[in-house]
């Protein structure tokens, strides 16, 4: 068994995105700019959103991070955004999510000028890599296809199974495994709480990406001898014994299923990290104009 060392590849990733950045910076051009919009003071989004600011001072971007409370009516909200899709020197931009129930995240997401979409939510995009088109690819399922591509997995003619249909993970992580390319041109089967005979069908997996968000339930009995176990889960579960009273869990039970594994991530330092450096990829990719000309 090997781990999958998501953290290790992102620092590798933020290193030579760092280089890039200087050597555009020494040629005269401005450094890439990523801004962010959060809402309230979740916990979680609190700690995602620093990291991410965090990871911009790493690549040597420039970064802005723009809060509201959580009483922000969307119409102000959809204020900021235009200002952000009118601003030449952002490069992209993202709205962290979840935000409060009386603003619509669809309406937010379709307001985001596609070619600023770095988190990749966009239907344009989204529509642009189900056709296989240059776009900016959805966070997550873009880092766990580096992963793959870094660990050298075989992923043509695998069989992949998706556990979850989300239009975060599971839709466009299946979509981007069954494209043509390395990774990719996998045989692929998305899972959902309809599917009947689960067990057999994910203990047929060469490749199986757990993004349900259930805490461990993918279980030794559901994976073969040497397959690949991609756990996107990360579910916060009460813990007394940490500082925090709480520690992160994955959608696979790690300790029964490792064993079995040729490569598995684990949770944390798995595909999480990877879903930041996605996000600083895009926004360099934004700053050139490699997918859309600025």
């Amino acid at each position: 068994m090997e781990l999958i060392d998501g953290k290790k590849v992102a620092g590798e990733i933020k290193r030579e995105i760092a280089a890039e950045v200087e050597n555009i910076v020494a040629a005269g051009d401005r450094r890439p700019h990523l801004a962010a919009i959060l809402v309230g003071h979740d916990g979680g989004s609190e700690t995602y959103v620093a990291n991410k600011v965090k990871a911009c001072a790493e690549c040597g971007f420039k970064s802005s991070l723009i809060r509201f409370e959580d009483d922000v009516t969307e119409e102000r909200l959809l204020e900021e955004i235009k200002r952000l899709n009118e601003d030449d020197d952002v490069d992209g931009f993202i709205v962290q999510l979840p935000v409060p129930k009386h603003i619509s995240e669809q309406k937010l997401i379709e307001a985001i000028d596609y070619k600023k979409d770095v988190d990749g939510f966009h239907p344009i995009n989204v529509g642009r890599m189900s056709i296989g088109l240059p776009c900016f690819k959805s966070a997550t399922p873009a880092g766990i296809m580096m992963l793959l591509e870094r660990y050298g997995v075989q992923t043509s003619g695998a069989n992949c199974v998706v556990l979850g249909r989300s239009n975060i993970v599971g839709k466009p992580v299946a979509t981007l495994m069954m494209q043509k390319g390395n990774p990719g041109n996998a045989t692929v089967t998305v899972c959902h709480r309809d599917t009947r005979n689960l067990k057999e069908v994910c203990r047929n997996a060469d490749i199986l990406i757990a993004a349900m968000g259930r805490p461990e339930s993918v279980t030794a009995d559901m994976v073969k001898d040497g397959a690949t176990v991609i756990d996107v889960g990360t579910t916060r579960v009460p813990d007394a014994t940490r500082k925090s009273g709480f520690r992160l869990c994955g959608d696979v039970k790690f300790d029964e299923v490792a064993p079995r594994c040729s490569f598995i991530t684990p949770v944390p330092g798995g595909v999480g990290p990877m879903t930041i450096v996605s996000l600083m990829r895009n926004t360099l990719l934004a700053a050139k104009g490699e997918i859309y000309p600025r």
